[in-house]
Order: structure tokens, then C-alpha cells, then sequence
């Protein structure tokens, strides 16, 4: 039986084999990357005739899901409970709740930016983690 003492003490090593896996997953996806020219196509396909366009970028946006995913269930195991609680929107939220309305409305917030302003999307990604710092202090 895994008891709270014990749990406390092997939650860091959960935390770094999700990250080291990450990072693992991510480097294969860079040596994946095909060369054209002596310079690597971050926007080719990795997988040449395949059934969908999987480039780089695409690759990274589920890879980094799962991390978040990964992460929750750490912080989960980690500090067990998570009490729903009423925050602004006044309905009773989990913590898998603020992380879904966070990524749905980073979704939002990218694709009016690509509507809106255009393609370089860094100040929308930053807009967006701010976004996800607010969900999870006030919803």
C-alpha cells in the first residue's frame, strides 16, 4: 500500500520520467526532420506518403498535449484531491476542467490571431499561456 509519505518522496521521479520522455520524443521528432538544401524542412511531411501531413509542428502540438496530460496526472499523484471549487464563471471546476476550457480557448485565441493579424503566432501563444495562468487562478 502506497502511503501519502511514501507518495510525496517518488513524485519527483514521476515528474522527470514524464519530462525525460518528452524530451526524448521530441528529439527523435528532430531527427525525423527531413534535409533539403544542407537544411532541415521543419514544414515537410515525416512521413513521406503517409495518410496525414505529419510535419514537425504538428507533431510537437500533440506531443506537447500529452505532456500536459502527463504533467496533470503528476500533479494528481502528487497532491491528491483537487476539490472542485466556483470560481468567476460560477460553476464548480476540476483541475481537468480548467485544463480543457485553457486549451479550447487557446485554440480560439490562435485561430482568430491567424484570422485577425496572420501567421506569426508567438504573441498568440504568449496570449494564450497567459490565458491558461488566469483559467487555472480564477475559474
Amino acid at each position: 500500500m502506497v502511503t501519502i509519505a511514501t507518495r510525496k518522496n517518488r513524485w519527483p521521479v514521476a515528474l522527470v520520467a514524464v519530462l525525460v520522455i518528452y524530451v526524448a520524443a521530441a528529439g527523435l521528432l528532430f531527427s525525423a526532420l527531413p534535409v533539403a538544401d544542407g537544411e532541415r524542412d521543419w514544414f515537410a511531411s515525416l512521413i513521406p506518403g503517409g495518410w496525414m501531413a505529419w510535419s514537425f509542428p504538428t507533431a510537437m502540438f500533440f506531443l506537447t498535449i500529452f505532456l500536459l496530460l502527463a504533467l496533470m496526472a503528476v500533479w494528481e499523484y502528487a497532491r491528491p484531491g483537487g476539490a472542485p471549487r466556483v470560481g468567476i464563471l460560477r460553476f464548480e471546476t476540476t483541475r481537468g476542467d480548467r485544463l480543457f476550457v485553457s486549451l479550447l480557448g487557446s485554440a480560439f485565441i490562435h485561430l482568430a490571431w491567424l484570422g485577425l493579424v496572420g501567421a506569426n503566432l508567438w504573441w498568440a501563444l504568449a496570449l494564450s499561456v497567459i490565458y491558461a495562468i488566469a483559467v487555472f487562478r480564477y475559474v
